[in-house]
This record gives C-alpha cells, structure tokens and sequence, in this order.
C-alpha cells in the first residue's frame, strides 16, 4: 500500500447540516432551490434521492469505485487481490491490512477480527484478539508480528468467511455511511465516490482533517445541490478542503488521487462515473473501458 489510512470506528451519521430542498424537483438535475416550508424537506429529500438514480448503490459502479481507491491505495485496480495484504508501512498505524486497509493501531482491524470471530470462533485470528487490544491506538506490533501476518494471509485465502467479513465491515464503516451522506447532499455517482474516498483516507467523525472536518471546510465555502447549490462548484469545495487536511500529514501528501483522478473526473462533467474512465496515481496512469 502506498497510501496509508487513517480510521476511527464509528460510523457517520448526518455531520449536521440540514439538508433544504423543493417541494417540487427539476429531475433533470438534483433540484437547486431552497424549500420554504420545512414541512416539504422529508418528501422532497425522498424524491432527489429517487431522482439521482442507483449511484455507487449499482454493483458495477460500486466496482469501479473499489478499484479506483485501489489504484491509490494498492497501485492496482484488482482491488479483491488485497483481501490477503498486510503489512507494517511504517506511517504510525501498525499493521495496514485487506481491501480497505484496516488497521491495528485505529479499532477498525480488531472491529474486524471480532466480527469474524463471532462468525467463526475457531479462526485463526481469533488468538490475536487480546494483542491487537492491547495495542489499539498504538504504532506497536508487539503480539502479532510475522505469525499474525501469516494467519491474516491464511484467514483471506482460505476462508470466504473472512473475505465476507471484510467486505461487510467496509460497507458498515465507511461505504454506506459516505454514499448516504453524498445522496443528502444531492450527490451524484461522482461525489459519492468523492466521500467514500475521502472516508477512507481520513476517517469518520468531526476531529480535525477527519471526512466530517473536511465537508464543514467546503460547506463554508459552497452550497451542496440538496442547499439549493451547483454540483461541480461544491464538489470543487470540497476537493480543495481534503487537498489542504491531506498536505497536513506526510503520509497523506501527495494529492495526485484528488489532482489527476477526481479532479479529472469533476473537470470533464462526468458526475455518473461513466467509462471509459483514465486518470493517474503518483504518476501510473490507469484506465477502465467498461
């Protein structure tokens, strides 16, 4: 993994906005005008979501989102080849590991293992559990070491289990969170793989350069479409928001996944993510056809 995560492990809620809508909608777009009766918004937030159509909620999108964050998290776009990953990449968060990079120094790894565990208690990760406690919320490793490496490898390969696990985990803290927050913003395909990108990088939550801190940055600079505002102008917002939390940290600071993959995306109007798709990672230029 070139590029490192950073996770807390509780899910988003609503980052408290309030989300204005019309009564009545333009379905050709997300509907730009502010309600003035708040009795209308609960309807309205119904039928702008209903008029964005499915979004990352589509499988096939939902796949070209995980390979596009494993172009920058992997440099690859075979996204389900790092259920087995794991390794130590030395950016303060202990052992980085499966298709979302959990880690054992940020709760998400040991929220992880103790899913799988209570799915299947004889797994062989379940011995781990007291270590990967102990050092929650630290760099350290101590515990785990080459023979975690080896049952984490183990657990991926051999275990659909395990895999499942992942994949849920990833839906419960970062994915679904992020896609329902982009879908009360009226948010399309494109700003929803905006936030699930963002989520994964910087976390859940409201603490500094966190997802919650960066969407505050753009709200103070521009209006989602659910606020009566243009699209790509937030979007824009909210891309120079992650940009500056992202150069806060060493880890984090190069911003090509933003400057030549979204950017790019934002730049051309493709709000569905339509392919063919070609951007660049760290300088890799990559590309999806279909």
């Amino acid at each position: 993994m070139l590029a490192s995560t950073w996770k807390k492990t509780t899910p988003i809620a609503l980052f408290g906005a309030a989300v204005v809508l019309p009564a009545s909608l333009a379905l050709g777009g997300v509907g730009r005008a502010v309600a003035a009766d708040h009795g209308l918004q609960d309807a309205a937030a119904t039928a702008l979501i209903r008029a964005q159509g499915a979004g990352l909620g589509d499988p096939h999108k939902k796949d070209i989102a995980m390979q596009l964050v494993s172009s920058a998290e992997n440099s690859s776009l075979k996204w389900r080849d790092q259920f087995k990953y794991i390794d130590d990449i030395k950016d303060g968060r202990g052992f980085t590991g499966g298709i979302i990079g959990f880690t054992s120094g940020t709760g998400d790894m040991l929220e992880l293992v103790e899913r799988y565990t209570e799915q299947k208690p004889d797994n062989p990760l379940a011995k781990y559990l007291p270590a990967l406690r102990k050092v929650n919320g630290t760099d350290s490793t101590a515990g785990l070491g080459n023979a975690y490496k080896a049952a984490w490898r183990k657990a991926a390969l051999e275990d659909k289990t395990f895999r499942d696990c992942q994949e849920a985990e990833r839906d419960r803290v970062y994915f679904d969170p992020a896609v329902d927050q982009a879908r009360k913003d009226g948010l399309r395909t494109l700003g929803q793989f905006v936030y699930y990108d963002a989520i994964v990088m910087h976390g859940p939550g409201n603490s500094k350069d966190s997802f919650g801190d960066i969407r505050k940055h753009a709200l103070a600079k521009a209006r989602p479409p659910a606020q009566g505002g243009d699209e790509k102008t937030y979007l824009n917002a909210f891309l120079d928001a992650r940009r500056t939390a992202m150069k806060h940290e060493e880890a984090h600071s190069d911003t090509s996944r933003v400057d030549t993959e979204q950017r790019v995306f934002l730049d051309n109007g493709n709000f569905e993510l339509q392919p063919p798709l070609k951007w660049k990672v760290y300088g890799d230029p990559y590309e999806i056809n279909e």
